[in-house]
């Protein structure tokens, strides 16, 4: 923890609370979409986590994907490229990460589908 940090704890004695519970609703967010959450995340790792996740999202979207096929509880997507990286056993949140970033980047060399229509 750093100085500013414990200045604004010693000014706002619920401040560990609330950021407890933003780490809780952003977690239940992650799940809700079948990201891994292992409970063992920093709160920061877990709001990158997000980002990363909706930028991806954005992208399949982007591409005509439909987020509500094309996810991990899915067993038949349109299209796997448009299924977020399911989280391997044991990986870091920034690995996680980094590999979620590799197949948004990834989804810009895929075909867009056109019209949105499903193959």
């Amino acid at each position: 923890m750093d100085n500013y940090e414990d200045l604004e704890r010693s000014l706002d004695p619920h401040r560990a609370q609330e950021q407890d519970a933003a780490a809780a609703e952003v977690a239940a967010r992650l799940r809700q979409r079948g990201i891994t959450v292992t409970g063992a995340e920093r709160p920061d790792d877990l709001v990158d986590l997000l980002s990363a996740v909706e930028r991806f999202e954005a992208a399949v979207e982007a591409h005509g994907g439909d987020l509500m096929v094309d996810d991990l509880r899915s067993s038949q997507p349109d299209d796997p490229h448009y299924v977020v990286p399911r989280r391997a056993h044991g990986e870091g949140t920034r690995a996680y990460i980094a590999r979620i970033d590799a197949a948004t980047a990834g989804l810009r060399r895929h075909p867009r589908r056109p019209d949105g229509n499903r193959p």
